[in-house]
């Protein structure tokens, strides 16, 4: 199955590489990585332990540098830029989800999803009005003051993902999002990513899980740090059973 672009690259990769060294060997973790991402694009990057999956996801989000190759993010060459203008890039274009949530355990929802915002450097009352509005966006108004220990998982990665959104991030990069979830709590998840998407945010995940790369609308699959496939599907649309 084929279809035009949705819109402009804004991922646009070429030649990328990434040497790990262990040792006295040198592990490839990718290896030539050719990929556009267009804007509004719904992506899942599948591939077994190894495959380089993760290792791309990351330096799509500006934690970690290619040894080689070239990244351009809305037009930025991202492989050029020094620390601080990475971290702003970073702040400003990318929301991050991960599989473990990463929430401080002692602060409520709403302070967790403020912290984006207290680096960015916005004032204390816009901080909280923007970060109850991405709770209410992610279906969490009513828990806005309790702590992780107080919140369900699929709720701890709903706060996870309203932090994601609190900035405004042109692009949502989630690596296994569902992975310490139970099969309805996933459901739930893919439909707030689907959601997300349909409103405008261009989507990337990885997964291993061929039923969560069902949801999007495109999906790539890695091998030793090459991608070999890449493919436009017609998504499942996720539908959360009563």
């Amino acid at each position: 199955m084929s279809a035009p672009p949705p819109g402009p690259a804004l991922i646009a990769v070429r030649g990328l590489v990434r040497v790990y060294r262990s040792g006295d060997v040198d592990l490839r973790a990718l290896d030539g990585v050719d990929l556009e991402i267009h804007e509004g694009e719904f992506v899942a990057i599948m591939g077994t332990s190894g495959s380089g999956k993760s290792t791309l996801l990351t330096l799509l989000g500006g934690l970690d540098r290619a040894t080689s190759g070239t990244y351009h993010l809305a037009g930025e060459d991202v492989t050029t830029l020094s620390k601080n203008r990475l971290a702003a890039v970073r702040n400003k274009l990318i929301g991050f989800v991960f599989q473990s949530f990463h929430l401080l355990a002692r602060t409520s929802a709403v302070e967790n999803v403020e912290l984006p915002l207290i680096y960015a450097g916005v004032r204390a009352a816009e901080r909280r009005k923007r970060a109850l509005a991405a709770l209410e966006q992610v279906g969490l108004s009513g828990r806005a003051h309790h702590t992780p220990a107080q919140l369900s998982g699929g709720q701890q990665q709903r706060v996870a993902i309203a932090r994601a959104l609190v900035n405004g991030p042109r692009l949502l990069l989630a690596d296994e999002p569902t992975g310490n979830l139970d099969s309805r709590t996933s459901l739930e998840v893919m439909a707030l990513l689907q959601g997300l998407h349909r409103a405008g945010h261009t989507v990337v995940l990885v997964t291993h899980e061929h039923d969560i790369a069902a949801h999007a609308s495109r999906v790539i699959v890695m091998k030793d740090g090459k991608i070999v496939k890449d493919e436009v599907q017609e998504p499942v649309q996720a539908v959360v059973p009563p």
